[in-house]
């Protein structure tokens, strides 16, 4: 089944608030070979001028791929998720993340497109804080494998 083009413009709701905790952002940080002491020492965190430690720039993956799930629940979405590699990605900030965030992402597909027996899907989740202030837009591209 190829994707469904109606897909394009689908907004869906808000997922659940995700808190982001310190050992979460040292664990995501060494796992990403972060080596920024923002990440990993409060004091240093401090000093810089935050409230805590804050989360490497590809953190929000994190948060996006709650709201991913949604997409690919789609009864009608036509993504076999077996066909997706993952084609870009990209992070657009107002501000950095740092522990004690309570962020709330929604999703919206802004774009598919085919490409010969391919599609793209192109999603946005732009995420909020508690304050409903934005954080950070993450934009995926998914590239779906049609039959050969």
């Amino acid at each position: 089944m190829p994707v469904n083009p109606e897909l394009q413009g689908r907004a869906f709701a808000p997922v659940s608030p995700y808190l982001v905790g310190r050992e979460k952002i040292r664990e995501f940080a060494a796992a990403v070979y972060a080596t920024n002491p923002l990440s990993f020492d409060v004091d240093a965190a401090r000093a810089a001028g935050y409230a805590d430690l804050v989360a490497p720039p590809t953190f929000p993956i994190v948060v996006q791929e709650r709201t991913l799930a949604q997409l690919l629940a789609e009864e009608d979405s036509g993504i076999d998720f077996s066909r997706v590699v993952h084609g870009d990605q990209r992070f657009t900030y107002s501000r950095p993340i740092v522990a004690g965030d309570e962020l709330t992402a929604t999703l919206a597909v802004t774009s598919v497109r085919t490409l010969g027996a391919h599609s793209m899907v192109t999603a946005e989740s732009t995420i909020v804080g508690a304050d409903g202030e934005h954080v950070v837009t993450a934009t995926s591209t998914l590239v779906v494998r049609g039959d050969e």
